[in-house]
């Protein structure tokens, strides 16, 4: 029964930790043309999740969470804009240093791995419904 509870628990801490890392690149979308509203203001920052694993000794395993956020520190776009509220003297605009293209890649992984562990807990508990089938008989 232990390794039906303690795979259950590895398994549940990787959708949590994919779950959250699809938060943080849909955030990351969501703000793909959010530039400042002055020239002196820096648009959003892309946020890049880390992951972290954590020794759990009441299962005797480690698990995996989700670590501290880190910032992409690249420089920032800039577009041609002279009209726009946030417009330098030269007429640039800065925009997020998000690349809409790796997001959507970096989301497809996220969700690959969800649905991994998604079938790892589907898996684990037909075995264990087939054990107690086989343990009635």
């Amino acid at each position: 029964m232990g390794d039906f509870t303690t795979t259950l628990k590895i398994a549940a801490g990787g959708l949590q930790a994919q779950s959250a890392r699809m938060r943080v690149i849909s955030e990351n979308l969501a703000n793909v043309d959010s530039a400042g509203r002055t020239p002196e203001e820096d648009p959003f920052r892309r946020r890049i999740p880390t992951f972290k694993a954590v020794f759990d000794r009441e299962m005797g395993a480690y698990n995996v969470q989700l670590g501290r956020m880190a910032v992409d520190s690249s420089e920032f776009e800039t577009r041609y804009e002279p009209g726009h509220p946030a417009a330098n003297e030269q007429g640039f605009v800065k925009y997020p240093n998000i690349n809409s293209l790796i997001e959507l890649a970096d989301m497809r992984e996220a969700q690959r791995s969800y649905e991994a562990n998604l079938n790892i807990i589907r898996s684990s508990r037909a075995m264990f419904g087939q054990t107690l089938d086989i343990l009635r008989g």
